[in-house]
């Protein structure tokens, strides 16, 4: 029985059409006094060439993202009803329920609806459940939320998607309610005023903004509610001050993008391109409390910086405590309580971490009984894990055995128990099909097709994981089942130096849908053997003709008798500067290696 991760297929870089690499450099080739100076770097261009870019006006809205570009708020069905209702709300005077969800999307489209409407003039209270106590979407809780706060419209934000009885419930004690959201649609839809979602659109494999976050959509809403508002129309300074509002809220539309793993094409990449650019002097007091917080507040902050460093300390907040203290954090205007409430962020953040280590060593020994050359999918199951963290931990084991996985907590809600799953995929599974395929055995479920949870009764979990591991097995196929690494270049390892680096800065942001790019060199000599770093780390020294070049591999202590010393590997890597203490070295970053000769 294998309990690693399978070895990864290489595939060969494809090489850059040579009409379309023509085409690219004359095209985007400077003007008038810079007309003698050559096109962008040949890397550049050839990777734009590589991810499908080839005509110029193309390659120039990828590599200057502009606002101007954003498809019309108005495509999205509902959403010009959406802000016509807000507006209303505003100029009456009613109050206005904004109920997101608990992670880094909810909470940042929460604040971000919140303070819009507040400074519109609006009556408003955020609302954002207890992960443990109320579980996930709108439901009950947020309904005798509304209920009693008096409330007569309810704008959602990242949920509400799949909450059939609730929006009936508030129907029926004549609360109106918006739903603001990104998640797949279900055979039945809400009864809403307004459903603003890019799911339910019929051209989504053409639209820019089919991947749009919560936060985008809520960014879109406010955008266009503005001009709406009564006091906007009779004064024109008053609106253009609110619109500019709107805009500086693009810092947390770039934050939740990225931490929700939207692919950052067409919109998203618009709008974590220009908050990008606005969080190198942050406006919004409590996001810049968190990173200083972080220790970013002296390093360029990249969409990397945010997904892996600030993100994780504001979700937290929603895993192991209340995410309304990450909503208070982002709309707090004062900078020493913001600082406050960011340290709280971090002290989060580290019991997460403990949580996470306790409940993979668990998972990891769970996958003892389990084999993984027959399995397809996987479902891992243990008493009183933290519900706030198998999502993270699915991930690990994802990681690990390169198999679909869901993490099943089992708490005790009550009297009773309840188990609450959260999966994560491979790269092209469907992940939520293949749980719709088990969706008669879930007491409710939702998600993505990369992510997605489920609530359960812990009796029906073993049918749930012999279903499940048949759903994925009716439709992945063995390609999926094999961890592929793509290489975007093949190059000399002295072509990988500082200014390749800062070449492909043009490429940025980089994410989901946009990845870094990632190289291949091949009969690479090192200088020395591997040595090891930190728990599990590999450090080399490769042999250049500008002197040695670091190169870590985290993850691959184990790998370390693969190399020989002053041999020669071929490598896949991403070049990257690294930041320690002040100085700036140039690394690359290893993903996989194989030994040149045996």
């Amino acid at each position: 029985m294998s309990r690693t991760r399978p070895a990864a297929r290489w595939r060969t870089p494809d090489a850059a059409d040579a009409a379309v690499f023509a085409t690219l450099a004359e095209g985007l080739r400077p003007q008038g006094e810079r007309a003698d100076k050559p096109a962008l770097p040949e890397a550049v261009l050839r990777l734009l060439a590589a991810r499908g870019i080839h005509g110029v006006d193309e390659a120039k809205r990828f590599l200057r993202p502009a606002l101007a570009d954003l498809m019309p708020a108005e495509a999205l069905t509902d959403l010009a009803r959406a802000a016509d209702r807000l507006a209303a709300a505003v100029d009456g005077g009613e109050l206005i329920v904004v109920h997101g969800d608990y992670d880094v999307d909810g909470m940042c489209a929460t604040a971000l609806l919140t303070r819009v409407l507040r400074a519109a003039g609006g009556r408003v209270e955020p609302f954002i459940p207890d992960r443990r106590t109320d579980g996930y979407d709108l439901g009950p809780a947020g309904v005798r939320f509304a209920v009693e706060q008096g409330a007569r419209l309810v704008c959602t934000c990242d949920c509400g998607t799949t909450a059939i009885e609730p929006a009936r419930a508030l129907r029926a004690v004549g609360i109106d309610l918006i739903i603001t959201d990104h998640h797949r649609l279900g055979a039945e839809v809400p009864e809403a005023f307004a459903l603003v979602n890019p799911q339910r659109e019929t051209d989504l494999g053409t639209r820019a903004d089919s991947q749009l976050a919560a936060v985008g959509v809520a960014w879109k809403l406010m955008r266009t509610m503005v001009p709406r508002v009564q006091r906007a129309r009779a004064s024109a300074a008053w609106r253009d001050q609110l619109l500019a509002l709107v805009d500086d809220q693009l810092e947390l539309v770039a934050l939740a993008t990225v931490a929700d793993v939207a692919r950052l094409v067409g919109d998203n990449r618009i709008f974590v391109s220009e908050g990008l650019k606005r969080l190198a002097s942050p406006r919004n007091p409590g996001l810049k409390a968190l990173i200083r917080s972080a220790g970013l507040d002296e390093k360029r902050i990249t969409a990397g910086r945010l997904s892996y460093t600030v993100a994780p300390r504001l979700n937290a907040l929603g895993r192991i405590r209340h995410a309304k203290q990450g909503v208070a954090l982002l709309l707090e205007d004062d900078p020493s309580r913001a600082l406050d409430l960011a340290r709280l962020c971090n002290e989060a953040n580290a019991e997460r971490q403990e949580l996470d280590r306790a409940v993979l060593e668990q998972a990891r020994a769970r996958l003892g009984a389990v084999d993984l050359a027959t399995a397809r999918g996987l479902v891992l199951h243990g008493e009183g894990w933290e519900p706030g963290v198998i999502g993270i931990v699915a991930s690990r084991i994802v990681e690990l055995t390169h198999r679909p996985t869901f993490m099943i907590a089992v708490t005790h809600d009550g009297q009773a128990a309840v188990g609450k799953g959260s999966g994560r995929s491979v790269p092209g599974f469907d992940l939520h099909a293949a749980l719709t395929a088990c969706g008669d055995l879930l007491i409710k479920f939702g998600g993505h097709r990369a992510a997605a949870g489920l609530t359960i009764d812990p009796a029906r979990i073993p049918e749930f994981a012999a279903r499940f591991d048949a759903a994925v097995r009716a439709s992945i196929t063995d390609d999926l089942l094999t961890p592929e690494l793509r290489p975007d270049l093949e190059l000399d390892i002295h072509e990988a130096d500082e200014a390749l680096v800062d070449a492909l800065r043009f490429l940025e942001p980089f994410g989901m849908g946009n990845p870094g790019p990632v190289l291949v060199s091949r009969g690479v000599k090192l200088r020395g053997g591997p040595r090891t770093v930190g728990a599990d780390g590999l450090k080399l020294a490769f042999d250049t003709p500008t002197g040695p070049q670091e190169a870590v591999g985290w993850g691959m202590a184990a790998r370390k008798a693969e190399i020989k010393r002053d041999g020669a590997l071929d490598v896949v890597y991403r070049l990257e500067m690294n930041e320690f203490r002040g100085a700036r070295t140039l690394q690359a970053s290893l993903l996989d290696f194989r030994p040149v000769g045996g």
